[in-house]
């Protein structure tokens, strides 16, 4: 990934900030203002937020679900979509032969709707604080929904429609038995964490950090449960985070780092149960349904299927042209995803890893996030900005419902129950989490949805 500088900002001369143009920018955030100037200056500030949400009732009367009020401005949604498909630029690495790749792309209906609008609110935004890093929202249930903004993880939950703070990393960050036994900082504490990246599984928080910092929270207890940097490397960002179960039963926490070390970490005292090293700063890394084999991408065009208890690996993944920061693995254990810079996700069945077979296109940028539902009908796939793409699995990946929007997408979550899926925009004026909730044609839950 890219570089840092010591003042903890990326070296990335070629990427362009994806926040709404200048001039549209100031429109748009002028028709805000205007808004909140029309409105009664007695409210108070939570009805407030709740005037600027978006429901699922006003966007079918023809309300822009993000609340961008398009009537008001000198362009319309489609002319500034045009212009926004024509100006952006993604960020790569390897200059990859972008018209070659053309070719072997899927052809994809777009004209799907799995997931219906349902609501979408300001009351919680999502940040981001790394171009390259955009795991940063995780639904537990479809009440239950955990993102980041600025120095904090917040809860929301889309059925009493209140954000909390969980997590504060500020600083000081100590663990919640050291701070009770003294009250002066402690060795093993931290100071001020970035988070890079979060994870949220087994009733288990845990933030990376930019300068190599894990941050682990029991949600069921108060305070930090442990804290510490993991590695003292120069360019130590913590890129990825993921919570599994081995396969004794054991719930393992493994990250990985820009220092090129994958580590496994027992979560009942999270010490180090071992380190993977690899010759290339690893982006990210999945672990399968079996808890048998990790997928591993990272600054290279090859990806890695690896031994989960060795490490050791066991097949090269070759197809990609540039850096790899998303993966994931259908609920099978047989098929699995992985996304780069390239702005494809590559499909892999596990059994016939020689090639991938089949290769999906974003519109704009680098395929940053995936995630598979629970029951493995859909697969989600989310650029850094703009589009969310929703691929129906039993047809063969072959039709897609495009989510259009305008922002850089934070992070993307399913439900446990495959019912919901969040999406985080982080945006100066219109960041937001949007909620859609899945469609069922002809079955009994019509009569009480």
């Amino acid at each position: 990934m890219a570089q840092l500088q010591d003042d903890g900002q990326y070296v990335a001369d070629e990427y362009m900030a994806v926040d709404f143009e200048d001039d549209a920018d100031d429109q748009l955030q002028a028709a805000r203002d205007r808004n909140s100037l029309d409105s009664d200056s007695d409210d108070e500030i939570d009805v407030m937020s709740k005037v600027s949400d978006t429901t699922a009732a006003q966007a079918r009367r023809g309300k822009d679900i993000q609340g961008i009020p398009w009537d008001r401005l000198q362009f319309t949604r489609e002319k500034y979509r045009e212009t926004r498909l024509q100006q952006y630029k993604n960020y790569v690495n390897l200059l990859p032969p972008i018209d070659e790749l053309e070719k072997e792309c899927k052809v994809v209906e777009k004209e799907k709707e799995f997931y219906h609008f349902r609501h979408n609110t300001r009351s919680v935004k999502s940040t981001i604080v790394h171009f390259q890093l955009r795991n940063l929202v995780w639904a537990t249930s479809k009440h239950d929904v955990y993102l980041m903004h600025s120095y904090s993880v917040m809860h929301w939950s889309p059925l009493t429609r209140k954000g909390t703070e969980v997590l504060n990393v500020a600083g000081p960050v100590v663990p919640a038995l050291e701070g009770q036994r003294t009250p002066w900082p402690s060795q093993h504490g931290l100071g001020r964490v970035q988070i890079s990246t979060m994870c949220v599984k087994r009733n288990l928080l845990v933030a990376g950090g930019f300068q190599g910092e894990m941050v682990c929270k029991n949600l069921d207890r108060p305070g930090v449960s442990y804290c510490a940097k993991i590695t003292h490397d120069d360019n130590a960002i913590t890129n990825a985070i993921d919570i599994y179960d081995n396969c004794s039963g054991a719930v393992r926490l493994m990250s990985s780092n820009n220092d090129s070390v994958v580590r496994v970490f027992d979560c009942n005292n999270f010490s180090v149960l071992s380190r993977y090293y690899f010759p290339w700063a690893v982006n990210h890394t999945s672990v399968s349904p079996d808890s048998k084999t990790v997928i591993v991408v990272g600054d290279n065009a090859e990806g890695l299927l690896a031994d989960s208890q060795s490490g050791k690996v066991i097949a090269t993944l070759r197809g990609h042209l540039d850096y790899s920061f998303a993966s994931a693995w259908h609920p099978d254990g047989r098929v699995f995803a992985t996304g780069n810079q390239d702005t494809t996700c590559r499909l892999w069945d596990n059994r016939y890893l020689g090639s991938s077979f089949a290769v999906l296109k974003g519109r704009i940028g680098a395929i940053r996030s995936i995630r598979f539902t629970a029951d493995g009908r859909f697969m989600v796939m989310a650029e850094p900005a703009d589009f969310v793409h929703v691929f129906d699995t039993k047809q063969d990946y072959s039709h897609c419902q495009e989510i259009d929007l305008f922002g850089e997408v934070a992070g993307v979550s399913f439900s446990p129950d495959s019912e919901s899926l969040f999406v985080g925009v982080a945006d100066r004026t219109y960041g937001s989490l949007l909620e859609f909730n899945r469609g069922h044609a002809n079955t009994y839950l019509d009569c009480i949805i």
